[in-house]
């Protein structure tokens, strides 16, 4: 069987699993699971262009997903002039007596030597952090007790939701540059400790900074890019032509929204996708699989193995803040509480390893397939417990054991799924040519 025709049959393969769901089911289950399963296709994607081109090894994903989900709500939520006012100012004053403190730190470190180097970048550090903490701290109670039900953090710009994928993006590559210049130089191992640790600081600090995004308040009410299913509905011409193709209004006007979605997620992962297979190869593409296969003889040849590393991580990085954007857009809330590195950084690892490592197009499948199976593992499996107790006493603690052991299934299932795929095609379904 040729490379071609793999990709093709095994796409279609997955393809068909989306429309038996539509005939089985329902659409509007098909689309939800589509949608997220594209969302995860570009962090996939992301996770691809790090370890897949340049073999570094990231699980701090979460924290990157979680950052570009906050562009969303610094971009596209309701401006707060009232609390702006009350403390925007003393904010911005502290965040800019800590930049300096830090800058005159770094200052001091490359002019001085010994112990007065210590000494100064210490003294340096403390003031500002003494000075950043009584700025900051008045700045952010005055804003958390503004509107502290429905808002109590500093809001938006009130701009078009889709200004804010690319802001997300921004922000998380913004954070890879930063932990890149730092923790770039540590072998992989430690790479992963530092990138794991990394992302949960990330998002801690999202869920327990309420002036910035109301913590685990949450944000909810966010602008969408695409039409209201209530729009829809009390449109005269729409509930028609609803009706003329035999569907009810209220299930059309769902299933058109999320076609809608579907549209714009597909458009934006054709582009990357294209993009990540232009770059595959070019010479720079083929520059960095070599770094990748033998970092000692790419520094040998004249190759800055660590700067080159620093543009994969900002751009892998990237890809996932832009994910984390168009995920908040489409649930229409920020929800700090709901990102784990189960979901988003295990499971995203899961689906570039079975789809093929170091293959955009194998990350592309491995995201459509592994989401699906997430999705439906846990209702198939209480489904299938459900069948082969059914000749037990009700009442039983055993029956009621394996009933309850159905939430496990999806765990259990991923599991079996990678060995399998590690055992009969280790480079995954589509394996890097």
């Amino acid at each position: 069987m040729t490379r071609n025709l793999r990709g093709i049959l095994l796409f279609g393969a997955v393809a068909l699993l989306f429309v038996i769901e539509g005939q089985t089911v329902s659409w509007n289950s098909a689309l939800g699971i589509l949608n997220v399963g594209l969302i995860s296709a570009i962090v996939a994607l992301g996770v691809n262009l790090q370890w897949g081109y340049g073999g570094l090894f990231n699980i701090g994903v979460v924290g990157f997903f979680a950052l570009g989900g906050l562009a969303p709500v610094l971009i596209s939520s309701p401006p707060q002039p009232e609390i702006w006012a009350a403390g925007g100012p003393r904010l911005i004053a502290a965040f800019a007596v800590a930049i300096l403190a830090t800058a005159v730190a770094v200052y001091a470190y490359g002019r001085t030597r010994g112990r007065l180097r210590v000494a100064l970048i210490l003294l340096f550090l403390v003031l500002g952090f003494f000075g950043y903490r009584a700025l900051f701290d008045p700045a952010a109670g005055a804003i958390e007790q503004i509107n502290s039900s429905t808002a109590g953090n500093i809001g938006g710009l009130g701009l078009p939701v889709l200004l804010a994928w690319p802001v997300g993006a921004v922000f998380a590559a913004a954070a890879a540059w930063a932990i890149g210049k730092i923790a770039l130089g540590l072998r992989s191992d430690y790479l992963a400790i530092a990138t794991l640790g990394i992302g949960e600081i990330i998002v801690a600090v999202l869920k327990n900074e309420d002036w910035l995004a109301r913590g685990v308040k949450n944000v909810i009410g966010l602008p969408r890019p695409v039409p209201y299913e209530v729009d829809l509905q009390a449109s005269p011409a729409f509930v028609a032509r609803a009706t003329g193709w035999g569907l009810d209004p209220v299930t059309a006007s769902s299933i058109l929204v999320k076609l809608c979605y579907a549209g714009l997620f597909l458009a934006v992962l054709l582009v990357l996708v294209w993009l990540a297979e232009l770059a595959l190869k070019s010479p720079w593409g083929r520059m960095m699989r070599g770094i990748r296969d033998n970092e000692t003889a790419a520094e040998a040849m004249g190759k800055d193995v660590t700067r080159r590393h620093l543009q994969l991580f900002i751009l892998g990085s990237a890809l996932c803040g832009l994910a984390g954007a168009m995920m908040v857009t489409l649930d229409g809330q920020f929800t700090p509480g709901t990102y784990n590195p189960l979901r988003f950084t295990y499971v995203i690892w899961l689906m570039v390893i079975i789809g093929g490592s170091g293959n955009n197009w194998g990350a592309v499948l491995g995201s459509l397939l592994i989401w699906y199976l997430w999705v439906k593992v846990e209702p198939w499996g209480h489904d299938i417990l459900a069948f082969a107790t059914s000749g037990m006493a009700d009442g039983s603690a055993f029956k009621q054991h394996l009933l309850d052991s159905a939430a496990h299934m999806r765990l259990m299932t991923m599991g079996v799924i990678l060995l399998l795929v590690l055992r009969f095609s280790p480079r995954g379904l589509l394996p890097e040519k």
